[in-house]
């Protein structure tokens, strides 16, 4: 196994994930198989309990893992399934070996940091990197680990020390690292600065890791790749091509004899035709993370997917739910009559996931409005969830209605805590990973965009389901189930009868779509919000898509 382990200095938020996916992205290119994995220093067992303000979206994985964003990024970059053990964490190796000790394992040994903590690091870098992620047989070629935060946090310390030891169990030709870096610029001259990257650098080598390559990040611009800023991500890759990165690695790696260069002519068609694009659609984003974008990444991502499927290019109106609410009428009024004119304003409304009630009552009237204007509207968990109190309240008349989140004596609870689900422990405790909806009738709009009459496989994370004794009531009202679990009682698609495209999912279809094959159901909204869909529908291989 060859490794390549990318690591970053001088300030975090650098972009060692997507540096970290575009290495992987050139070397498959040139014919390799690539894995990956992401090494997060912090005490959590996984992102599960984290807050998207403070570490941006949770992304899960087909086997119900809860794992750093940046794990979506692999996915999507280098069209990979990841398991969860592809996230390695502090608190997994902690919790690992602490499960040994309790065991007897270490046979009355004192259990130390080293060797014990970084042999377990080692061993399960080793294991891991072995595991086929692009459906085929046998290893990859090589492995890209990214260690996040910065060299020098005492938390990644037994991280570094356990690389630096398999760096020298796997030998000079089998480990290559990128250092990412920052280039300051100071100064109206725009003198460019090199010491913080020199310091960094220093730092590493102190701790045991030279640097094989230095990745300098740059707004403008040997052994020194150049990542300056670009229109879309999707250069970065075309970045290190042109930079002839991946010979230099490939060089170091003693792989130039098994690789071709490398065919990125869909990438860089991908580049050109998001650089070009004219015409545009306006996304109305209600939710409750709004100030923070990575909150919501995977999302972001699907509806970039999607309009460039259909040649247009995004333009994500944020709104804050709260704002959207009659108290901010009173409170914040500003600001409420933005939220209200950039919602009708916009060409579709789509209501992400969220737990806690803050800015509910702004996404219900967000929901509302969709549907009475006939506007395009996609609610994904807790936005499915919405629709229902929505239509519950304003159409069948139950004033109260809500879901037992957010008031747990309501008369009329139309969304229910799940059953199997633990009100005591918050991690690893929802329904979880990709779960097959089976579908009600192939006369949907969603059979017609996924191309299956039967069923859809989509990834969930969810603790709260429609309350299934209510459905029949629900169903009066214009609202159809058109897709239900395996057991037939939890709903899982929800469509409006007379409405171009009213759709709320139980799953998240944000985490399964990739550049070049956008998730059908965001290809839909945004097809719907184009004034597309009909004639997709009917034709559904014309043209781009």
């Amino acid at each position: 196994m060859k490794y390549v382990l990318v690591t970053g200095g001088v300030v975090s938020g650098l972009g060692k994930g997507v540096t970290a996916s575009s290495i992987g992205v050139v070397l498959k290119a040139c014919g390799l198989r690539v894995t990956s994995i992401k090494i997060d220093p912090y005490l959590n067992t996984d992102a599960g309990t984290m807050s998207p303000f403070e570490h941006g979206e949770v992304f899960v994985l087909d086997d119900g893992g809860e794992v750093d964003l940046d794990l979506g990024n692999y996915e999507r970059f280098l069209d990979v399934t990841l398991t969860r053990d592809n996230n390695i964490t502090t608190g997994k190796i902690y919790q690992s070996v602490l499960e040994k000790e309790r065991r007897g394992d270490y046979l009355g040994k004192t259990v130390q940091v080293v060797p014990h903590i970084t042999d377990a690091i080692k061993n399960w870098i080793e294991s891991v990197s072995v595991i086929p992620v692009d459906g085929k047989e046998g290893p990859a070629d090589v492995c890209v680990i990214e260690l996040g935060g910065t060299v020098g946090d005492i938390e990644s310390m037994p991280f570094i020390e356990a690389l630096r030891q398999l760096f020298f169990s796997v030998g000079q030709d089998n480990f290559c690292l990128v250092h990412v870096s920052l280039i300051l610029v100071l100064g109206v001259v725009g003198e460019q600065k090199t010491k913080p990257t020199q310091h960094s650098v220093r730092e590493l080598r102190a701790l045991g890791l030279t640097p094989h390559f230095l990745a300098c990040r740059s707004a403008q611009v040997g052994n020194i790749l150049n990542i300056h800023d670009v229109p879309n991500i999707w250069h970065v890759p075309l970045l290190l091509r042109n930079q002839s990165a991946h010979e230099a690695i490939l060089r170091h790696l003693d792989l130039l004899n098994v690789a071709h260069p490398p065919n990125l002519a869909e990438w860089t068609k991908r580049a050109e035709i998001f650089d070009n694009l004219a015409n545009s659609v306006r996304i109305a984003m209600v939710g409750k993370y709004v100030g923070m974008a990575d909150s919501y990444l995977s999302v972001v991502k699907a509806l970039l997917h999607a309009c460039i499927a259909c040649s247009l290019k995004p333009v994500i109106d944020w709104i804050a739910a709260s704002d959207l609410e009659d108290d901010s009428a009173q409170s914040t009024p500003e600001a409420h009559m933005a939220a209200w004119r950039t919602l009708k304003n916009a060409a579709c409304i789509l209501v992400p996931g969220g737990f806690g009630d803050r800015g509910v009552n702004g996404m219900i009237l967000a929901a509302k409005y969709a549907r009475e204007n006939k506007v395009p509207y996609l609610g994904i968990c807790l936005g499915m969830q919405i629709s229902v109190i929505e239509i519950a309240r304003n159409v069948l008349g139950f004033e109260s209605a809500n879901s037992t989140e957010f008031d747990d004596q309501t008369p009329s609870p139309v969304v229910i805590f799940m059953p199997e689900g633990s009100k005591t422990h918050m991690g690893s405790t929802m329904r979880l990973g990709t779960r097959k909806t089976l579908l009600q009738t192939p006369d949907c709009i969603t059979a017609k965009l996924y191309h299956n009459s039967e069923y859809v496989d989509e990834r969930h994370r969810h603790r709260y389901e429609v309350n299934p004794e209510m459905v029949s009531m629900l169903e009066e009202s214009g609202l159809k189930f058109v897709g239900k679990d395996e057991s037939g009682k939890r709903m899982e698609i929800l469509e409006l009868s007379g409405h171009p495209f009213y759709v709320g999912v139980q799953f998240h279809p944000e985490f399964k779509s990739r550049p070049g094959r956008p998730s059908a159901l965001f290809l839909g909204f945004i097809l719907a919000a184009s004034g597309q869909l009909e004639s997709h529908l009917r034709n559904p291989h014309n043209g781009s898509l």
